[in-house]
Parts: structure tokens; C-alpha cells; sequence
């Protein structure tokens, strides 16, 4: 074996820096898929309970924004999995 790093990644052993990045990796990070609800107010919010069922204006077929720690990085799509909710990614920001 050499003395070279062995990497998950290929390239990041060519690169010096690589290695701090190959260690942010598997950092935990927020992924949120947001359904909007025009004019939800504060009076909605308080009188949720669970089983409610909110309705949306946003069309089936309309792709839903994703963020990863509130950054915008995607579109995606809800969809059935057996009987799981599911979201397809459909476009990258």
C-alpha cells in the first residue's frame, strides 16, 4: 500500500485541502421540502390539531422547492411510494 490517502472521493488525495472536505461529508444538514399555503395566517396556525387536513392552491403536477439549511438546491415532485410519501427530485437550482 503507499503512503497516499486512500479517499472516498476520487481526486481529493491530489488535492491537500480535500481531505478537510471529505471529513465535512457526513455533517448532518436540514433537507425541507415546502408545500406553500397562501394566506395561512396565525389564527390557522394556532387551531392546528392533529389529523387536520390543510389545503393547498399549488397544483398537483407544480414542482415543490427543496432546501438543504434553507439554501434553495432543488424542484421536486411528491409522489406515493407504496405507502410512503415521497418527493422526486425534478430540476437542480
Amino acid at each position: 500500500m503507499s503512503g497516499t490517502a486512500q479517499t472516498a472521493l476520487p481526486g481529493l488525495a491530489a488535492n491537500p485541502g480535500a481531505l478537510a472536505w471529505e471529513q465535512a461529508l457526513d455533517f448532518a444538514c436540514s433537507l425541507t421540502v415546502e408545500l406553500p399555503l397562501a394566506h395561512f395566517t396565525v389564527r390557522q396556525a394556532l387551531q392546528l390539531t392533529p389529523g387536520m387536513v390543510l389545503s393547498s392552491a399549488w397544483h398537483q403536477s407544480a414542482d415543490v422547492p427543496m432546501r438543504v439549511n434553507g439554501r434553495l438546491i432543488a424542484w421536486g415532485e411528491f409522489e406515493v411510494i407504496e405507502r410512503a410519501l415521497a418527493v422526486r427530485l425534478t430540476e437542480l437550482a
